[in-house]
């Protein structure tokens, strides 16, 4: 069933969602139906809505997302439509970050990174150093990250189980993550503050590629 809100913040709430789906899939970040986003409601903070299942995120409209319990991911509202596969992930986050909006797409340079980068049944890092582009971050030392890979089991509740163990004990990295051979996801205070870090990432990863570095993969 279509997502009714039930208040002014969550209508406008849900069309900020659609209107960024949509402009994030004119760039080539979400094509098709993939992709997924997030947010949680200014008046009622406990709860979010998120994409649901399966849309063409280039059609995406107001009604096309789900009400969830931002902490654990599972519908807040009986007889909605299916949320993304993904939402422990943004649920994951937003236990762990206190973030207000999550963001995963398949931007193309963060995507090969994290092929590149990809390493089974372990997390790996990526070194990313000097760049001028990390002061869009707001990193603890602005001059060096290290962008996590995470494998990406086929439960997603694993791979939220992996994000959550180590956004807990990695609290001064990059609020981002890559899941290997598929793609990043960022978060922020607001929706635009995740889709600025969102872009800075993918202009990193697009340098990394683009210079043709040595990736500085570690594993853990």
């Amino acid at each position: 069933m279509s997502y009714a809100p039930s208040t002014a913040e969550a209508e406008r709430t849900a069309q900020h969602l659609a209107d960024t789906s949509r402009s994030l899939y004119e760039r080539g970040w979400m094509p098709g139906t993939s992709g997924n986003i997030s947010m949680r409601l200014p008046d009622a903070p406990s709860r979010a809505l998120i994409t649901a299942s399966g849309r063409d995120k280039g059609a995406l409209t107001a009604r096309d997302v789900v009400e969830v319990d931002a902490f654990n991911g599972r519908a807040s509202l009986p007889d909605q439509d299916l949320p993304s596969a993904e939402t422990s992930i943004h649920a994951a986050v937003y236990r762990v970050t206190g973030a207000r909006a999550v963001l995963h797409v398949h931007s193309p340079y963060a995507t090969v990174v994290a092929h590149r980068a990809a390493v089974v049944d372990a997390v790996a890092s990526v070194r990313v150093e000097r760049f001028e582009l990390l002061k869009g971050l707001a990193l603890k030392d602005p001059t060096c990250t290290d962008l996590p890979v995470f494998p990406n089991w086929a439960q997603v509740d694993r791979i939220a189980d992996d994000v959550a163990a180590h956004l807990s004990v990695g609290r001064d990295g990059p609020p981002g993550l890559l899941l290997a051979d598929h793609g990043i996801t960022t978060w922020g205070d607001s929706l635009r503050q995740a889709k600025n870090r969102l872009e800075c990432l993918e202009a990193l990863c697009q340098l990394l590629v683009i210079s043709q570095s040595e990736l500085q993969v570690a594993h853990s």
